[in-house]
């Protein structure tokens, strides 16, 4: 088991950015598959991007590509989301997930992960 830990969140005014960090506790991942999920209230749990161990392969939501970017800094042992042009739609919390991955594999379900951090709560003001 990983444990995550996810900052970043906030509250910002709709076009705004902001930019969350994904980091484990006690333990490199430079080897694990790592992913950005949200949920706002009252509806599941949502990918939103994904990328490879290495970083050379990764995935949106349709319904933030073009405005947010996934990378990875394995050196520094953080995964981060840059989320650009943001929209109230947005709102929700944000989790950070990890799977141990020596295959290069791109993962976009939540059954998929088994380690989560707790969340971050982004909330975009109209």
């Amino acid at each position: 088991q990983v444990q995550l830990v996810e900052s970043g969140g906030g509250l910002v005014q709709a076009g705004g950015s902001l930019r969350l960090s994904c980091a484990p506790s006690g333990r490199t991942f430079s080897s694990y598959a790592m992913g950005w999920f949200r949920q706002a209230p009252g509806k599941e749990r949502e990918f939103v991007a994904a990328i490879t161990w290495s970083g050379g392969t990764i995935h949106y939501a349709d319904s933030v590509k073009g405005r947010f970017t996934i990378s990875r800094d394995n050196a520094k042992n953080t995964v981060y989301l840059q989320m650009n042009a943001l929209k109230p739609e947005d709102t929700a919390v944000y989790y950070c997930a990890a799977r141990k991955d020596d295959y290069g594999g791109i993962y976009l379900r939540t059954a998929s992960y088994d380690n989560w951090g707790q969340g971050t709560q982004v909330t975009v003001s109209s």
